[in-house]
């Protein structure tokens, strides 16, 4: 299970500032998906920085068609694939 996403800020040029449940915290920049997709809405700035953690699901909300998974979120700042942190949580648990 992953830990819980518990606070969010936006930062400049498209950063993220994520803090979770084990105090693993850090920047995330999502500037590559800028004019991408449903991405396209933040082109006005002002939308990005309009960010929430959705209170039933634990998304990273800015409005019904985006949303970004908290999960993928966190091996992306700890550096790590699924199948890597599913081996170092199986890995842990038989010792």
């Amino acid at each position: 299970m992953f830990p819980k996403l518990l606070e969010i800020k936006p930062l400049k040029k498209f950063k993220l500032m994520l803090r979770y449940s084990d105090n693993t915290q850090g920047e995330i920049d999502l500037s590559y998906l800028v004019n991408k997709g449903v991405f396209k809405y933040w082109s006005n700035y002002d939308n990005f920085m309009n960010i929430k953690i959705d209170d039933e699901t634990g998304a990273i909300h800015w409005n019904k068609n985006v949303e970004l998974c908290p999960d993928s979120m966190y091996l992306k700042l700890v550096g790590k694939s699924f199948e890597e942190y599913k081996n170092e949580l199986v890995s842990n648990a038989s010792n």
